[in-house]
């Protein structure tokens, strides 16, 4: 249960919300790079924590990201021709560079121009991982640019799900660290199985326990926390443990146990208040999985489950093209891939969930102790201080890795993949 003021902390993002705040203090994924893949190709709309962007490939490969209407009378440059160099304005002309220059305006006299430099709201873009990401603060804070975790090497193979949510980030978010709904919703197609770890085929994953009330327990870094779902394995249940070690990396990253094929990452950016743009990840330094099956196992393939804007067409109107008569064959939900079940049960908790009427459990210790952590790192961004992991003695993102295995009975989790250099804390059981 979340009082409606700190429930108001976590969730709002817009204008001069601390949440919002904090945010700008991280480099933030702004788009997919396969979006802006063409130079001088088609510009792409962009709304992160309730601006309207545009993001583009000038002539020399470059990439910028600008405030979306014109410096001028404020039409849209998604709309622009994007050509030597910079996006030109359809209304009047007025073109304008990776950097935010007005570089020219044909509309106005020669002594007009001359008179008077004219320059656009831009954000400094990097490239990494697949994504382009900005940064959205004081450029006079702007922190070095550091490769993800999931990412980091340029010799990483992604694949990536994009996917419109239409509620608020938190719930999004608080979805990706809640490993005991995995057991019920996705039941489908997380199969327990006889295998020594978690598996992955062509249509479904494979774990090696049956057991849907794990117990958690949480440790709390500099970078966010660490937490472990410890369940009965199916072999061995006797002196072994089945764990799954998940890591949420403020403020909006949670990276995933993997399977013998790929890791797992999620990415839950604010776009505003309500609508989120949910990124899913599988990434690796072997073999992987390809782009195109990444996205057809998740039901998430453009033109076929999206539009070309990434909105689904399973929604809450058509009831998420939920099948009945599958529900009584084999299917759990009767919705068809993962990302889409966890976007129904989001969706209709509403655009901003009511924390305050909730009833939760002992299986919600990491959802609780994330609403703890982020609402007193608002409270301190609010309050003048800095925001969380961004401090210099922060643990390195290419040190963090999740786990999963069946270990003995006993083992100490908190050293499982644990990053040589995190500042840890306590440990937080389930009550």
């Amino acid at each position: 249960m979340l009082s409606t003021e700190d429930n108001e902390l976590l969730c709002r993002v817009e204008g001069d919300a601390p949440m919002g705040r904090l945010m700008r203090r991280h480099w933030i994924p702004a788009c997919l790079s396969e979006e802006v893949a063409l130079r001088d190709g088609p510009p792409v709309r962009v709304r992160l924590l309730g601006e309207d962007l545009v993001a583009f490939r000038d002539t020399e490969g470059r990439i910028g990201v600008l405030d979306e209407h014109c410096p001028h009378r404020r039409a849209s440059l998604a709309l622009g021709r994007n050509e030597e160099c910079g996006l030109r304005c359809l209304y009047h002309g007025w073109k304008v560079d990776v950097e935010g220059n007005v570089v020219d305006r044909p509309s106005e006299s020669h002594e007009a121009v001359l008179a008077k430099k004219v320059t656009h709201k831009m954000y400094p873009s990097r490239e990494a991982g697949g994504f382009v990401w900005v940064w959205m603060g004081s450029p006079d804070e702007m922190r070095d640019f550091e490769p993800p975790a999931w990412a980091p090497s340029p010799d990483v193979r992604t694949s990536i799900v994009k996917m419109h949510v239409g509620c608020n980030w938190a719930q999004v978010l608080e979805g990706a660290i809640d490993s005991a709904h995995s057991s019920s919703l996705h039941s489908t197609d997380m199969v327990p199985a006889q295998v020594d770890r978690a598996g992955a085929t062509a249509n479904e994953w494979l774990r090696p326990s049956t057991d849907k009330a794990p117990r958690l327990q949480v440790q709390r870094t500099d970078f966010g926390f660490r937490y472990v779902a410890i369940r009965r394995p199916i072999k061995n249940a006797g002196t072994h443990d089945y764990l799954r070690i998940t890591l949420f990396v403020a403020p909006f990253t949670v990276l995933i146990p993997p399977n013998n094929r790929y890791n797992l990452s999620i990415l839950n950016i604010p776009q505003d208040d309500t609508n989120t743009m949910f990124y899913f990840i599988a990434w690796s330094e072997g073999e992987g999985i390809d782009q195109d099956d990444w996205r057809r196992f998740c039901k998430a393939q453009v033109g076929v489950d999206l539009d070309a804007n990434f909105r689904r067409i399973r929604t809450r109107a058509n009831n998420y093209l939920q099948d009945r008569e599958a529900m009584k064959r084999d299917s759990h939900t009767g919705i068809e891939g993962i990302p889409n079940q966890d976007i129904a049960m989001w969706e209709t908790m509403g655009p901003i969930a009511d924390r305050s009427r909730e009833r939760l459990g002992a299986s919600d210790v990491a959802i609780v102790q994330f609403r703890r952590i982020m609402v007193d790192a608002a409270c301190k961004v609010r309050d003048g201080g800095a925001a969380i992991g961004t401090t210099a003695d922060r643990t390195p993102q290419s040190r963090l890795r999740a786990f999963e295995g069946i270990v003995p009975k006993n083992t100490e989790w908190t050293t499982l993949g644990a990053p040589h250099e995190a500042h840890e804390s306590q440990i937080t059981p389930a009550a």
